[in-house]
C-alpha cells in the first residue's frame, strides 16, 4: 500500500470517527437535572424541561419572577398557546438544532413562545408601553405566570375586540401565515390559493390572510373541519379523506402546504407554470433532520424549475408583522380559532395534544 493511500485512508478514518462522535454527542440525552433547592424570593409558576424528552419531562415549578431590563417590560401572562416550535425544543429534535439549544440538555429550560397579558412593570427607558397595557406577542418562556420581554421585540397592544386567549393564539401561527403568503407567495387580488391543512393552527390563519389579500381560497382539511374552514372565508373546501386535489383539473397560483402529505411532483402537477409552492409542514418527523430533509429537497428541485418552490421559516424579529395582524383583528378580517384550553398545571397534556397534529385551530394554555 502506497504512502499516499495510507494517508488518505487515515484521514478518511479520522473524518468517519469525527462524524460518529458528533452524532453520538448530538443525540445524547443527559439525565434531568434537579430543580434549585433554594426557594425563590419572589415566586411564580413556570413550565420547565430540565432535560430533552417527551412531554413527560415537563414540570411546572416555582421559579424566580423576572425583573424587566431598562428597555423591557414585565407582563402578567393570562394565556399562551402551543406551537410545534415549543415541542421541538422540548424534544431537542431534529438533533442538529442542539448545536444551538444545548448538547445533552437544554441551555434554556423555560418553555413557551406565544403570550397575551397585562403589563405590570416597565424599564426606565421604555417608551412604547405603560403599566396596565394589554399586550400580546412572542417571547422565550411564555408558559409562565410572568414574562419579561424587550419592547423592541415581538410585542404589541392587544386589539380591544379579542380576548386574551384569542390574542395568545396569534403570534407564531399568524406571523407564519402572513409572511408565507404576503412575502414569499406575493399573493394579491385575483390569485388562486390552496391551503393544504386549512383546519390547523397556521391553516386557519392562512385562509383568512389569503382572503384579506384578495385571493380566491381553496381549503383542504378533514371532514370535521369543513364547515369551520368555509366559515373563515374559503371559497372552496375539500375533504382530504375523500378528495385528492393533486388529481384535479384546477391549477393554483400559490399552494401553501402545511401537511406534506403528497409528493413534491404531485403538488407541482396542480401548480400554475409560474406559481409558488410554499412548504412549512413535512411528513418526515425523523429525529436527525426532521422536516429539514423535505425542505432541502424543495430547494434543490426549485433550481431546475420555473415554478417557485419555497420553504419558509417565520421570522420573529420585531413588532411590525404582529401590529399588522392586530389591525386585521381589530377590523374583523382575522379571527383566531381555538380548539382546546388547558390550565398551566396541565401544560404537558396541551403539548401532547398539539403533537398529535389533529388540533382544529390553536391549543391554549391559561394561567388561572
Amino acid at each position: 500500500m502506497s504512502l499516499l493511500r495510507k494517508i488518505l485512508l487515515s484521514i478518511l478514518g479520522v473524518i468517519v470517527l469525527g462524524i460518529a462522535g458528533l452524532a453520538v454527542a448530538l443525540s445524547h440525552n443527559s439525565p434531568c437535572g434537579a430543580a434549585p433547592t433554594a426557594a425563590p424570593k419572589v415566586p411564580m409558576k413556570a413550565a420547565v424541561n430540565r432535560c430533552y424528552g417527551s412531554a413527560d419531562v415537563v414540570r411546572v415549578e416555582a421559579v424566580e419572577r423576572p425583573v424587566p431590563a431598562d428597555h423591557g417590560v414585565l407582563v402578567r401572562v393570562h394565556a399562551s398557546s402551543v406551537n410545534p416550535l415549543d415541542w421541538h425544543f422540548m424534544l431537542g429534535e431534529p438533533y442538529v438544532m442542539r448545536a444551538g439549544s444545548g448538547w445533552g440538555s437544554p441551555k434554556d429550560v423555560y418553555l413557551g413562545t406565544d403570550f397575551a397579558g397585562t403589563v405590570v412593570a416597565v424599564g426606565r427607558l421604555v417608551t412604547r408601553f405603560k403599566v396596565g397595557d394589554e399586550v400580546f406577542g412572542g417571547g422565550d418562556g411564555a408558559f409562565a405566570e410572568y414574562l419579561r420581554i424587550p419592547e423592541t421585540q415581538v410585542i404589541a397592544l392587544k386589539p380591544s375586540n379579542v380576548s386574551f386567549e384569542e390574542a395568545a393564539a396569534t403570534p407564531v401561527a399568524g406571523i407564519t401565515a402572513l409572511q408565507a403568503l404576503r412575502d414569499v407567495g406575493h399573493v394579491h387580488a385575483g390569485d388562486k390559493v390552496l391551503v393544504n391543512g386549512a383546519g390547523g393552527g397556521v391553516g386557519t390563519f392562512a385562509v383568512q390572510v389569503a382572503r384579506a389579500l384578495g385571493a380566491s381560497v381553496t381549503g383542504v382539511t378533514s371532514t370535521a373541519n369543513l364547515e369551520r374552514v368555509r366559515s373563515l372565508g374559503a371559497d372552496q373546501v375539500q375533504d382530504y379523506t375523500t378528495q385528492d386535489f393533486t388529481q384535479g383539473a384546477e391549477r393554483y397560483d400559490v399552494i401553501f402546504d402545511l401537511s406534506g402529505n403528497h409528493s413534491l411532483s404531485a403538488y407541482r402537477r396542480v401548480l400554475s407554470p409560474g406559481g409558488t409552492y410554499i412548504m412549512v409542514g413535512d411528513t418526515d418527523k425523523g429525529a436527525w433532520l426532521g422536516p429539514l430533509q423535505g425542505l432541502a429537497k424543495t430547494l434543490i428541485v426549485s433550481k431546475f424549475s420555473k415554478q417557485r418552490l419555497m420553504p419558509v421559516f417565520a421570522s420573529l424579529s420585531g413588532p411590525t408583522d404582529l401590529m399588522t395582524l392586530a389591525a386585521m383583528m381589530q377590523s374583523g378580517k382575522l379571527k383566531p380559532v381555538i380548539d382546546r384550553r388547558y390550565d398551566l398545571d396541565r401544560v404537558a397534556d396541551a403539548i401532547r395534544y398539539q403533537q398529535t397534529g389533529h388540533a382544529s385551530g390553536k391549543v391554549i394554555v391559561t394561567m388561572n
